[in-house]
């Protein structure tokens, strides 16, 4: 059996509500910024809920062309622009690269809902009085755009972004909720390593804080009602955590085959050793209670990169800060990791830009990365009252310096559905 080629992390676009570009992102991250406000896109009154990690300064004709803006949604914006700032990141010219060998895997679990939305809306608000919600007059037919569809599709960031770069390689969406941009990175360096690929821009994308669909996770009464005081509403881990805070944002890494980003003398962050994918085959919201399809997608990642559980010294946790999700989680790691549980830093990004559903293991890998190059590692702030249930060192609102070599990152979806990422600092 042929020896599996190495996946290195050579570029890294961010584009989330603390940040824009790696640096303005880690900066935050490292200094605790909460990006949590109330809503200002739409008219939350009739909502429990109302607030959101926005991202606020984001202007998408800075970077994209007139036309491009025009027939795409905001999700595939997020992801054009990370996917710019990763390319830019890396150093790579693609001019000079065989693009038949680069592709690009994008994680996202809802699709074009800014402008699916709005549509809908329209021609909703058109067939009022009529004796059926699929009873739509001729006039308001003629006004559904044609680009609706493409324009919607989940897919439609990775194919964009293949459009845009005259990238010939694999053109892949993956769709498991909050889990996919995990899947994303994991079996694009599996394609990597077997030698279908040499270049792959992965992570996900995410536009989800639209009415309807911020609706309908108010109404499933899984996001946190603390609006008066919305920015430390997202308190991970915490005693008196009350649900997650949705965000949105794109994360792309460029993962390369090593002796490629050699080739062109490219900076290496880190090294992508490890991933582990299970289910819970539980129930479409709820973890189940056992943990034990965490404990395995851990290990299967720790077996993948061929590293012992001592041997982690940081775990970026889905940490989303609801009471179930907290708990089994917690009881995974000390499953798995047994006394050196309570030894290892352990913190959440979603405390400080919120749920970024399906970009979230994006945005938390470019993080685990750079806790890898700094040796620090980034705070889960909002962290108030101890949880009994829930007692380890969350790294509680201040960011810890330590040694960093190996990373784990977690993230579970709706679906039960589980995906863990093993990083390694890079050595010869």
């Amino acid at each position: 059996m042929a020896k599996r080629r190495r996946v290195v992390v050579t570029g890294l676009g961010v584009v989330v509500p603390n940040g824009i570009g790696k640096d303005e992102f880690w900066k935050a991250n490292v200094e605790g910024v909460s990006a949590v406000s109330l809503i200002t896109s739409f008219d939350t009154s009739d909502y429990a809920t109302k607030m959101a990690a926005e991202i606020r300064d984001f202007d998408p004709s800075k970077y994209l062309s007139g036309k491009l803006l025009d027939t795409t949604d905001r999700f595939t914006h997020l992801a054009l622009v990370a996917a710019q700032l990763a390319i830019e990141d890396s150093g790579m010219i693609l001019e000079k690269e065989d693009k038949n060998s680069i592709g690009v895997y994008i994680g996202s679990g809802f699709g074009g809902m800014f402008f699916y939305e709005s549509q809908f809306l329209e021609v909703y608000q058109n067939s009022v009085g009529k004796t059926s919600p699929f009873d739509v007059p001729r006039d308001a037919i003629r006004k559904i755009k044609p680009w609706s569809v493409p324009r919607i599709t989940p897919n439609a960031p990775a194919s964009q972004i293949s459009i845009q770069y005259g990238l010939l390689g694999p053109n892949i969406t993956i769709s498991t909720a909050c889990s996919a941009s995990n899947h994303a990175l994991g079996l694009a360096a599996q394609l990597i390593e077997l030698q279908k690929a040499d270049v792959i821009l992965a992570g996900g994308t995410e536009a989800p804080i639209t009415p309807l669909t911020f609706g309908g996770f108010n109404n499933l009464r899984v996001m946190s009602r603390r609006s008066d005081n919305a920015r430390e509403a997202s308190r991970p881990f915490d005693k008196e955590r009350d649900g997650f805070v949705m965000g949105e944002g794109a994360a792309l890494l460029v993962l390369e085959e090593l002796s490629h980003a050699r080739s062109r003398n490219a900076n290496i962050y880190a090294e992508l050793v490890g991933y582990g994918s299970t289910s819970g085959g539980y129930h479409m919201v709820a973890p189940a209670p056992s943990g034990e399809d965490v404990v395995r997608a851990m290990q299967l990642a720790l077996d993948d990169a061929e590293v012992n559980p001592e041997d982690v010294d940081y775990i970026n946790a889905h940490g989303t800060s609801t009471k179930a999700n907290d708990k089994v989680e917690t009881d995974a790691i000390k499953q798995l990791f047994k006394r050196r549980a309570y030894e290892l830093p352990i913190s959440s990004t979603k405390s400080m830009i919120g749920h970024l559903i399906g970009a979230s293991g994006a945005a938390e890998a470019v993080a685990s990365v750079l806790a890898i190059q700094d040796n620090i590692a980034p705070p889960t702030i909002n962290y108030a009252s101890p949880d009994p249930e829930c007692d380890l060192n969350y790294v509680p609102n201040r960011a810890q310096e330590r040694k960093i070599d190996i990373v784990l990152s977690n993230s579970f979806g709706f679906g039960s559905n589980n995906a863990t990422l093993v990083f390694r600092r890079f050595a010869e």
